[in-house]
């Protein structure tokens, strides 16, 4: 009883700082006080668990006493030198797949609540990123490649100051001290998903103001030569005489992991205690399944009994090859990661169960689903492709599509081809789409959701111009998406805007020109000039985009109904006659209730008329869109000399758009 008493004793004085020590030293977390929240927490066998599997979630750990980071007070306070270890792992469901990944941090406060999982490890949000009051150092283990904050790649180490830009950053691995040659060292890659635990040290000098960060697989000396170094005055970061120091992890929308830390050490002024290696608690594994378990189970099977289960699987594989029978081409081999079976899909639809139906679109219906194995929520779009021609060409987009990876698009995750049809498959958004809720009174429906209040509303226009910006400008192609619409603006659990359905997406070259083709999109969205030239650009995203944006603002469709004499009329030709006749503000959505920023509301309906000018030289780009609405860029002074028609005949309004007799807006662009 005293010797467990004794050890209690000594295991207390170690883990925690006293006085000017500051130093402590985890060799496992069993019985260890860390304050956690979200999903972290301390798992039976002494582990540190980030996250759980969980999707779209964070967690935090922090050592519970603040350390004292700075000498000296006022302005004279200067920033210690640290020393601290850590042994992780990262685990996925998937191999070779993972979700975001997991940060060290040294910050002056454990408040993150206002943090986003995914992309932002739990440590800042879209407004928060690069803002110097976050007071915070980070360095990232990142396992996804987000090209808003410019990583290098799906694995790599970075140093972090303030934003998830990071400071410098390396592709994760180690330079080998035993594998020189000539004096030179040799870098070995290390895989951050590979479920093998490693360790890594980062070392702070004050003096020189330099960030050193190390790793190597466990069990494996530290290196001589660290893997990254960043120059940073942790004085003027973290400005706190103490800081707090931990971890945090978040997870995705897709993909499920599991992020552990299984020791740390950590030391003020002086190289980090060492970890009892030994003593370290060992990751879980995947269960593995044994098939030659199964064949001494089934060889002793008696003869007569086997023959009759033989016949039963034949007729069985026969009747289930004739259900889930597919189409497949030799051109397909190199698509093969993003083709999904047949079968697969039809488990996670509950084989298209009218109950798992989430909408009927002018291209095929769409059914709510959960893959077999990982549980991953997923929407299935199922398109008829009776005709050969371009098939291939449509799949090579279609993949190519996939690796999209922007925060305000839906991701596209693959596809697959059964007789006369093609199965587009996506991320599932909880909140449905952005017409539900603008229109949900004419269909009679009642959401349960937050409602669109003007806030709200022009986030998800800022949103869908930046997803457009990555689509016109910043990817590696120009695509045109071709049917932006209030219906295709998907909602993520956060009420993020998210421009989804790329089954009619075009993309080519960055400086050559798109290639004429079909007149396809949506009545009221489809620009004029498509009727003319049927080539889509991306001008002609901008006309439907400025659709949306009235559509959005007003609470309108694009077509709408009035008197029984008056017949239809366009929502552009409503709105510019409200601008005309000086009633500008009338044309916003009643159900406000005055709960908006009239001059705000005015600018934004302006800029919705002028995207979607008849004329395709007078609209605006994308990028100078999104400088619009962010203010960088005052709007240009315009004046309303469109010709308004007194009615909208339907009956003679084809797919190719409208040809409105209409004056050009003064001011240009």
């Amino acid at each position: 009883m005293h010797l467990v008493l004794l050890h209690l004793l000594l295991h207390l004085v170690v883990t925690r700082c006293s006085g000017d020590d500051d130093q402590f030293v985890y060799s496992g977390f069993a019985g260890a006080r860390l304050s956690t929240d979200g999903v972290a927490a301390i798992t039976p066998d002494g582990m540190l668990e980030l996250t759980n599997g969980t999707l779209q979630r964070k967690g935090h750990a922090f050592h519970p006493s603040p350390v004292r980071l700075l000498r000296g007070g006022g302005a004279a306070a200067r920033a210690r030198s640290f020393s601290t270890s850590f042994v992780f792992g990262i685990l996925s469901d998937h191999a070779g797949l993972s979700a975001h990944g997991m940060a060290f941090v040294v910050a002056a406060g454990t408040d993150f609540s206002a943090a986003l999982p995914s992309g932002y490890l739990g440590l800042l949000n879209v407004t928060s990123d690069g803002d110097p009051r976050n007071r915070l150092l980070a360095i990232e283990l990142d396992t996804m490649q987000n090209d808003e904050f410019r990583d290098i790649n799906d694995n790599h180490v970075g140093v972090d100051v303030n934003s998830l830009h990071s400071a410098q950053s390396n592709s994760a691995g180690f330079y080998d001290d035993q594998d020189g040659a000539g004096g030179e060292l040799r870098f070995r890659n290390l895989t951050l998903i590979s479920g093998e635990a490693m360790r890594v040290w980062v070392d702070y000098d004050a003096e020189a103001a330099r960030i050193d960060v190390t790793m190597a697989p466990l069990g494996v000396p530290k290196p001589s030569r660290p893997l990254v170094s960043a120059r940073s005055n942790l004085s003027t970061v973290v400005a706190a005489d103490s800081a707090f120091v931990g971890f945090s992890a978040a997870t995705g929308g897709t993909l499920r992991s599991r992020h552990y830390v299984l020791g740390w050490s950590f030391s003020m002024d002086r190289p980090a205690p060492a970890i009892d290696v030994g003593k370290l608690p060992k990751l879980p594994r995947a269960a593995s399944k044994d098939r030659s378990r199964i064949l001494e189970i089934v060889l002793p099977v008696a003869t007569a009994a086997f023959l009759v289960a033989a016949a039963a699987a034949i007729f069985l594989e026969v009747r289930r090859h004739r259900r889930y029978a597919e189409v497949h081409e030799d051109w397909e081999l190199e698509f093969g990661p993003h083709r999904f079976s047949y079968k697969d899909l039809f488990h996670a639809t509950g084989g298209f169960k009218d109950s798992n139906l989430l909408g009927i679109g002018g291209f095929g219906r769409v059914y709510r689903g959960a893959l077999p194995i990982s549980r991953t929520e997923i929407a299935v779009k199922r398109v008829s492709h009776e005709s050969q021609q371009g098939i291939k060409e449509f799949i090579a987009e279609v993949v190519c599509l996939g690796r999209l990876q922007h925060r305000n698009l839906v991701q596209l995750l693959g596809y697959c081809r059964r007789r006369g049809e093609l199965l587009l498959v996506y991320d599932f958004m909880p909140n449905w789409s952005l017409d539900k809720y603008l229109h949900a009174r004419e269909e009679g429906q009642h959401l349960r959701a937050p409602q669109l209040d003007w806030a709200l509303r022009i986030r998800i226009i800022k949103g869908v111009a930046s997803g457009l910006l990555y689509l016109h400008e910043d990817w590696e192609k120009v695509v045109v998406h071709r049917d932006i619409k209030a219906s295709n603006i998907l909602l993520d659990g956060e009420m993020n805007g998210r421009l989804g359905d790329f089954g009619l997406a075009r993309l080519y070259d960055h400086g050559s020109q798109p290639k004429t083709t079909h007149v396809v999109g949506t009545i009221g969205y489809i620009a004029p000039e498509l009727g003319r030239t049927g080539r889509a650009s991306p001008r002609t995203d901008i006309f439907a985009f400025g659709i949306f944006v009235l559509e959005v603002v007003c609470g309108q469709r694009p077509i709408i109904s009035v008197a029984q004499d008056d017949g239809e009329v366009l929502l552009v030709d409503w709105v510019l006659h409200h601008w005309q006749s000086g009633s500008l503000s009338e044309a916003v959505d009643a159900r406000l209730q005055g709960d908006v920023d009239i001059g705000e509301a005015s600018v934004v309906l302006k800029l919705g008329l002028l995207c979607a000018h008849p004329f395709v030289d007078a609209r605006p780009s994308i990028r100078q869109v999104t400088q619009y609405l962010d203010g960088e860029v005052a709007l240009p002074e315009l004046q309303p000399t469109y010709q308004i028609p007194s009615t909208y005949d339907t009956s003679t309004h084809e797919s190719k758009g409208s040809n409105r007799s209409i004056s050009s807006l003064s001011g240009g662009r």
